[in-house]
């Protein structure tokens, strides 16, 4: 996995790498100091992971993710910060970002979160997650499709997606394949008019289909 860390503090940058770069399945291929630099070198290197600061100079993280996003969609990018604010947590998962993590997160946490984002799922710190669930579910938008369009199975998937299983998780819990709870997960992607895992969880959160 190539990963590009963004982040105005040398110092952050430095321990991050020292880190990472131990683990036998991550190299890192890049730094930035800025969100323009940030944008820039993943432009340039389209790696498959950012970790991401959110304040810093000349562009902040939720403008760089936005950037990157739309320059390499390929690329998951994970913010790692100390604001867990509502306004700052919900722009930056609407901004695109794979994962949200604060930096009290030990280095073991960011490299499975690395590994999970990789793999195309969500992850969100669990404070980050509360917040960001109680933010989507105050808002005054306009109810998605009925649960009652899912079957039973899927009833399952989706309070498991809400819990933060992965499918491998979802299919040793539930008995079966991890290619079945794939196709599970797409057809409630479908159903419910969803784009990914993290809105079916507040989805399933909204609805009160699972009890956190």
């Amino acid at each position: 996995m190539r990963v590009l860390i963004a982040d105005d503090h040398a110092v952050v940058r430095q321990g991050l790498r020292t880190f990472l770069e131990l683990q036998d399945d991550i190299e890192i291929v890049g730094e930035a100091a800025d969100g323009e630099e940030a944008v820039r070198r993943a432009t340039e290197l389209v790696p498959d992971v950012v970790v991401m600061d959110l304040v810093m100079p000349r562009l902040d993280g939720i403008g760089a993710i936005r950037e990157i996003r739309a320059a390499s969609p390929s690329t998951r990018v994970i913010v790692l910060t100390s604001f867990a604010d509502d306004d700052k947590v919900f722009a930056a998962v609407k901004a695109g970002a794979a994962g949200y993590l604060l930096k009290d997160a030990s280095p073991q946490e960011l490299g499975e979160a690395i590994r999970t984002v990789y793999r195309g799922e969500a992850l969100l710190h669990p404070m980050v997650a509360a917040k960001l669930m109680q933010e989507f579910a105050q808002t005054g938008e306009r109810r998605r499709a009925s649960p009652d369009a899912l079957t039973e199975r899927e009833m399952d998937v989706l309070r498991e997606i809400a819990r933060g299983r992965s499918n491998k998780e979802i299919a040793r819990e539930l008995g079966v394949a991890e290619k079945t709870v794939k196709t599970h997960v797409s057809n409630i992607l479908q159903k419910l008019h969803l784009a990914d895992r993290t809105q079916a969880a507040l989805y399933a959160v909204r609805e009160r289909l699972v009890d956190l």
